[in-house]
């Protein structure tokens, strides 16, 4: 950060090319220091209270180490012994990302995710005069994302990584243990909830006869209850109209539709990167407390290359498929079009021909892309614009795009502007007047279980493996 404004963030994956590397990667810190020596580091949570929790939970070897104190490892890893380290608790970190990108006056702020120190659901009224105040917390173990972690590993799938998987899943099932959930697992309480047991470790085979699918689709539902009750509750007793939503849990966008819909708040915002890794920005306007100057999530590393929109418009018609690696990387979990992989959405086939290339189940949906204007003539989204894909929408006309419509007639949907992302505005132009369709097919440049291309090498690399023209 530079003068108040974000001039860059950056996801270690993406430079280690290890699935959520926890570890500071020496080429990220290079880079971000070619922007200058830092003044001060300021690190997202208390790390001696983080200590205590994992004293708490039993894990003593984390409890017990101090390689992963942050100032002993971040002069590990170059910065100069003098730089000052300051620390913010993780919630607010949370919340002050929101904060400062969301452009609100004043706002109701809900933090939920597994776990951060002690915290793990808050709920906060934000206003300049009254800056941030805490009007409800619920703390370890009662996690409603640990709970969502739990079921995650339940069916099958890696907690901590594959909570969207799960979500997918959800659709192909029916919430048939709702009520077994709310008599076993968590009870609500608004604005909030408790759990019956500690979940950190999982649930074990609970109901082992159960499809997998309705145990997705039962804990989706139950979810979305919880945040929906909290915001509605949010809603009355703060008397904000808007609200930002923050955390690990504000990935979910089945959640985040119901929110938006039955809360009765006039905006929702969502940082595009709400987990722990925005928290970065969110500690530094924590730490200043107050709102600072945000252009976007393109904020990565830059590749400088003039994209050819006519020549990934020609792949298009006569491939159905094209890789576009160019601008600065997307902050955030998502490809929003500088690191994508976009195709042709009419034909059926196209959804499971694009699984195979990058090695995904087949059941997993995809998103489609369309210039903001014609957002809402395709689309019943709950919001005015959908840049970053955190909502769903019913797809008007799913016959005519049947590669980016899941099974339950939804799409995650992302809508481009011609003032944010002007080139990626006239590539969905230039496509329409060539192929009549609006839409393009929109995910992220990376085989299964690898992080996104960073580089134009890697790009290339992707698309020598896959066959695929990269631009």
């Amino acid at each position: 950060m530079q003068d108040e404004k974000f001039v860059f963030a950056a996801h270690s994956e993406r430079y280690s090319r290890i699935k959520n590397d926890a570890l500071l990667h020496p080429e990220l810190i290079r880079e971000a220091r070619s922007f200058g020596a830092p003044d001060e580091v300021i690190w997202y949570e208390r790390p001696l209270v983080k200590k205590l929790r994992h004293m708490r939970a039993g894990q003593w070897h984390h409890a017990m180490s101090t390689s992963d104190l942050p100032s002993r490892y971040l002069r590990s890893i170059g910065l100069p012994h003098r730089t000052p380290v300051s620390y913010v608790r993780h919630h607010e970190a949370h919340a002050w990302a929101g904060i400062a990108t969301s452009g609100f006056d004043s706002a109701a702020v809900i933090v939920a995710d597994a776990i951060g120190e002690f915290d793990c659901f808050t709920v906060f009224s934000y206003s300049p005069e009254s800056g941030l105040q805490l009007r409800y917390r619920r703390r370890y173990p009662h996690s409603l994302g640990l709970l969502y972690s739990a079921f995650t590993r339940r069916c099958g799938f890696k907690p901590n990584e594959d909570e969207y998987i799960l979500m997918g899943m959800a659709a192909y099932g029916r919430p048939r243990y709702v009520d077994d959930i709310l008599d076993t697992w968590i009870s609500l309480d608004t604005p909030g909830y408790s759990l019956t047991y500690n979940v950190h470790r999982g649930i074990g085979g609970w109901l082992p006869d159960a499809r997998p699918e309705d145990l997705a689709a039962s804990m989706q539902v139950v979810t979305e209850r919880v945040l929906v009750e909290a915001a509605s509750w949010a809603r009355k007793e703060i008397g904000a109209p808007n609200l930002i939503l923050m955390g690990g849990v504000a990935l979910n966008c089945v959640a985040n539709s119901a929110i938006a819909r039955e809360a009765g708040f006039s905006r929702l915002w969502i940082f595009p990167n709400p987990g722990d890794a925005g928290s970065s920005l969110g500690a530094a306007a924590a730490h200043l407390r107050k709102p600072l100057r945000w252009s976007g999530p393109y904020l990565g590393t830059p590749i400088q290359r003039d994209l050819d929109i006519p020549a990934v418009v020609r792949s298009l018609r006569t491939d159905g498929m094209a890789a576009v690696a160019n601008g600065a990387a997307e902050f955030g979990p998502r490809a929003l079009g500088n690191r994508s992989l976009l195709a042709d959405p009419r034909s059926a086939d196209m959804k499971d021909r694009v699984n195979g290339v990058k090695g995904r189940e087949k059941f997993r949906p995809f998103a489609p892309m369309i210039r903001e204007e014609l957002l809402h003539d395709y689309f019943d989204v709950p919001v005015p614009s959908t840049p970053y894909m955190q909502f769903t929408a019913r797809c008007r006309e799913p016959a005519e795009f049947p590669a980016v419509v899941h099974v339950d007639g939804s799409s995650r949907v992302q809508s481009v502007s011609q003032s944010e992302h002007p080139v990626l505005y006239e590539l969905l132009r230039q496509w329409e007047d060539a192929s009549g369709c609006p839409v393009l097919l929109n995910t992220s440049l990376n085989s299964r279980g690898e992080p996104l291309v960073n580089t134009w090498q890697e790009a290339k690399a992707f698309g020598d493996r896959e066959g695929v023209s990269v631009h």
